[in-house]
């Protein structure tokens, strides 16, 4: 391929490939057309969340969990005042917005009005 793909606007991926009209990710498994990428990440962009008590939270913020948080399919709690840090906001499931990877348990998903800025 000479050309290069643009990075998928949902995980940021550089993996995209062409299919048909459209552009997929095989990370976040997001299609879009090749026109309407620009678009998407401009309005990704004006989407704010925030912690607990109000603070904006970015790519790469720590942040530190604020109750108990049974991990789902497992017999682990993540505990109150685990620092979790490098966090990553998505679109994920339900009111998951939150990627990130907890000490001794893995990547997970957290809602951010579970978390409060570090």
């Amino acid at each position: 391929m000479s050309e290069a793909l643009p990075i998928c606007p949902e995980c940021s991926s550089e993996h995209t490939y062409e299919m048909g009209a459209l552009l997929v990710c095989p990370m976040c498994a997001h299609e879009w057309a090749a026109d309407e990428g620009a678009a998407d990440v401009a309005e990704s962009g004006a989407r704010v969340i925030t912690d607990t008590v109000g603070n904006v939270l970015a790519d790469g913020d720590n942040v530190t969990v604020i109750k108990d948080l049974k991990v789902k399919g497992s017999s682990t709690v993540i505990k109150v005042g685990t620092k979790v840090r490098g966090i990553r906001l998505i679109d994920g499931v339900g009111d998951h917005d939150i990627a990130c990877k907890v000490d001794g348990i893995g990547p997970t998903q957290l809602k951010s009005s579970v978390v409060k800025k570090a």
